[in-house]
């Protein structure tokens, strides 16, 4: 296969793959409205004659997942509120849009979290809402506990984002620290409901989803001081922070819900092995025999690139494990510990590892792409690595090592063209990294 037929259907592989749990795909084949009968996946839930349908929703996806369940209960919809990261100009009327901030929480995650509260609360035990949550959700909406000010969570955040915490970790913390999250949002409402999640996390814990907004949480304060004091940033956080998990840890403050409202459910609808799925059908459909490695891909991205890498070379060499051509799938979300000033995210600096390693070596490629479209702090997805790159990286005397060092990974990929752009898809199901190893020419 010809490089570029290689980068080709790379990237053919992974649309396919975000295609699969876009939010309209998921949306219209799990949920159905007759009469008064909804159907959500196996579960029925009936409605009264007449009786409308709260909309509530929080996350990346939630404007995808809105607008595709609008059309399906039309003028069922009573009203409600979605927070989202990007505003599409959509007309979801009769529900109210806002944007809140991502990843750091701001001002306006306060405000969409204040008209979450505020709308829910509102609703009669007779009521019924749906939820429609998605990553991304965990700084959409915040409201701080009252001894915390916005800053001291916005700092916080901050120093965990850049310490190389994994993001179940990070939502332990701040679910102890927020007055909408591990289940606290569930708590304001006297209504039932049905929560429809899109998972961006391993494992599909519906815990850490958005922080679990209408679930329950099984960590504790203690673990957040924990957590805090085993990245070494426990005497960094601000002091207010420190207070109230200190209060929690001697039980002078409640802890966060530890059961489930029995009025809620919650439906799992869009997952990363579902992608995986897709990407494997669509690589075959190529001709490409193709493998799922995993869907719980994690840890440090150099590291992680470092085993690939190493995996495709013993394929390409040993035919071990694998024969080539072949084409194998890993899916999660590996961490990325800040040290530069940069401009990246875990996919490209994954991507960038990768590069190193493969060299020369003209038969293996390496996609790595959030399914978000937006990897860190870049308008990118993710990158492509092979030896074309490496070479033109080569010729422009760009130095793989100090760009890392920097944490720079968008800059290297944009002056050699292996940028991986889809913008946002609107959707979020973590990350997709795929290695394509064909023969070696002889």
């Amino acid at each position: 296969m010809k490089t570029n037929e290689r980068r080709n259907l790379a990237r053919r592989i992974f649309a396919s793959a975000v295609g699969s749990v876009l939010p309209e795909r998921l949306i219209s084949g799990s949920v159905a409205l007759q009469d008064n009968e909804l159907r959500i996946l196996d579960t029925v839930h009936r409605l009264r004659q007449d009786q409308k349908v709260h909309v509530f929703g929080s996350g990346k996806a939630s404007v995808g997942m809105a607008k595709s369940l609008l059309a399906l209960l039309q003028e069922r919809v009573a009203g409600g509120v979605i927070v989202t990261s990007q505003l599409t100009g959509d007309d979801l009327s009769p529900l109210v849009v806002v944007r809140g901030s991502h990843p750091v929480p701001d001002e306006q995650s306060i405000k969409g979290a204040a008209l979450l509260i505020e709308g829910l609360s509102a609703l009669d035990p007779e009521d019924f809402f749906i939820y429609l949550l998605s990553g991304g959700s965990s700084a959409l909406i915040e409201k701080p506990v009252p001894t915390i000010t916005l800053i001291e969570m916005q700092e916080t955040t901050r120093l965990l984002l850049h310490t190389n915490v994994p993001i179940q970790k990070i939502n332990a913390v701040r679910k102890h620290l927020s007055m909408v999250k591990g289940g606290r949002l569930g708590q304001c409402t006297r209504a039932s409901g049905a929560v429809l999640v899109i998972s961006d996390v391993i494992g599909d814990d519906l815990s850490v989803i958005g922080s679990g907004p209408l679930y329950y949480d099984e960590t504790s304060y203690q673990q957040c001081r924990e957590i805090l004091e085993h990245a070494a940033i426990w005497d960094k956080v601000p002091p207010g922070v420190r207070s109230v998990i200190s209060s929690g840890v001697k039980g002078d403050i409640p802890e966060t819900p530890k059961k489930q409202k029995d009025s809620i459910s919650h439906y799992l609808l869009g997952t990363n092995r579902i992608a995986l799925d897709q990407a494997r059908r669509t690589a075959e459909e190529a001709g490409l025999k193709s493998y799922i490695l995993t869907a719980s891909l994690a840890g440090e991205a150099r590291e992680v690139a470092k085993d690939l890498v190493a995996l495709a070379i013993n394929v390409s060499s040993h035919n071990e494990p694998f024969k080539p051509p072949v084409c194998l799938l890993s899916g999660g979300e590996t961490t990325v510990t800040v040290r530069g000033e940069g401009k990246g995210g875990r996919n490209q600096e994954l991507a960038l590892a990768a590069l190193a390693e493969i060299g020369r070596q003209d038969n293996i490629l390496l996609l790595s792409g959030g399914t978000d479209g937006i990897d860190g702090n870049s308008s990118a997805a993710g990158a492509i690595a092979d030896s074309g790159f490496f070479m033109e990286g080569s010729r422009q005397g760009l130095a793989i090592d100090l760009f890392l060092q920097e944490n720079n990974s968008n800059a290297f990929f944009q002056a050699v063209g292996g940028l991986l752009e889809t913008g946002p898809t609107g959707t979020n199901v973590m990350d997709i990294a795929l290695l394509i190893i064909d023969k070696e020419e002889l």
